[in-house]
């Protein structure tokens, strides 16, 4: 029998080895069996059924965060009187289209554009002498009536003249006075005068042309004063008075001081607003009418402080305010009532005498929130104060 070599003893030994190790049906990776439960047939346990220890403190985990840092100042108040602004322009006075009453030839025209006149000056008179040839007879005329009247007066008295022609004759004086006030009336008629005093703006009309009845023949202004027109919404009409100053600036940067002196109490159909008017002294009719103004009128002064831009904020409903910081160091939201929009910055009513306003932080906090309040540096204090200092001036 031939002889068996040991390698070949070794292969046979481990495919046996092999064949047993499948049959088995173990096929888990090397050192999982040992890691394996005892009851490896039940579900897995949860996490619940770890020790009571072995679970971690949730709020020694996540402690509570600290309050926000922000910064507070109580603004200076000062009393203010409510700016309202409008746009609107400058206009006369008086403005009136002279105009002749009957047609003629210009035969006297002593004024020229630009020239100032009183009531009553001469500004054009028509050619009229047949008018005044009949008011020359209608003087003579009634100078015989006064003379004839006189006569008969005498007559009467020493009974040498029945009382019959005394009447006639003060009937005929009556009548020569209207004559004369006839004719002179014909005659005015051809003269066109000054309604009041003012300035000639306009003649369209030369001396010697022709016009026709009620042609236009000068426009006269009354300059002073100076009328600035505007238009004030019906929300702002409750702050505004007659008899109160109103301050004006030109479009040429010209700053001057009138008083209201309407409010119409008709407010416009389309835009809803009312008419104002401020009454400028001009005396040196040095502003035109028809110059585009910017009119400020100046409410009752009310308690307010003045703020820089940036501390106003929007509530949680969107409405305008500021944020503040009270005894309990919570935040809270005051609407404001803005009472004057200045370079310097915007003067605020309605909030409280005591409030701690929020000057640095005030977005990042809400309602009802813990915090706590660090006086403003001096730095913004003093800016502060000298905004508010400078508004006042």
């Amino acid at each position: 029998m031939p002889k068996i070599r040991f390698h070949k003893l070794a292969a046979i030994a481990v495919l046996i080895g092999f064949a047993a190790w499948m049959g088995t049906g173990e096929f888990s990776s090397v050192g999982s069996a040992a890691n394996k439960p005892a009851d490896a047939g039940k579900p897995a346990q949860p996490d619940a059924a770890k020790p009571e220890a072995a679970k971690p403190n949730t709020a020694q985990a996540e402690p509570k965060a600290a309050p926000r840092t922000v910064a507070v100042v109580t603004p200076p108040r000062k009393t203010f009187a409510r700016a309202i602004r409008i746009s609107g322009l400058t206009e006369a006075d008086k403005r009136a289209v002279l105009a002749t009453r009957v047609a003629g030839v210009i035969e006297k025209l002593p004024v020229k554009q630009g020239d100032r006149v009183k009531t009553g000056d001469l500004v054009l008179m028509l050619a009229a002498e047949e008018k005044i040839s009949n008011v020359d007879n209608a003087k003579q005329l009634l100078a015989q009536r006064k003379a004839e009247l006189d006569a008969a007066e005498r007559l009467a008295k020493t009974g040498n003249l029945p009382k019959l022609q005394l009447d006639t004759a003060r009937s005929n004086l009556t009548l020569a006075q209207s004559q004369l006030d006839t004719a002179q009336a014909e005659l005015d008629r051809n003269e066109v005068k000054a309604p009041f005093d003012g300035v000639i703006d306009r003649i369209p009309v030369e001396l010697g042309s022709s016009v026709m009845q009620g042609g236009e023949v000068a426009t006269i202004l009354k300059l002073d004063p100076v009328i600035a027109r505007g238009e004030i919404s019906e929300r702002d009409l409750r702050y505004v008075k007659i008899g109160d100053k109103a301050d004006v600036r030109l479009v040429n940067d010209q700053k001057v001081t009138g008083t209201v002196r309407y409010i119409s109490r008709d407010a416009s159909a389309q835009t809803r607003t009312f008419r104002v008017e401020v009454a400028i002294p001009n005396a040196d009719g040095s502003i035109p009418a028809g110059m585009t103004a910017e009119i400020t009128l100046s409410a009752e002064p009310t308690n307010a402080v003045m703020l820089p831009r940036s501390v106003v904020t929007l509530g949680d409903k969107g409405d305008l305010g500021i944020r503040a910081v009270g005894k309990d160091d919570k935040v809270a939201f005051f609407p404001i009532d803005l009472v004057d929009d200045t370079p310097h910055g915007l003067v605020l009513g309605g909030i409280p005498e005591d409030a701690r306003i929020i000057v640095a932080g005030q977005e990042l906090v809400k309602e009802g929130d813990r915090v706590k309040p660090v006086e403003a540096d001096q730095a913004t204090i003093n800016k502060l104060i000298g905004e508010a200092t400078a508004g006042t001036q």
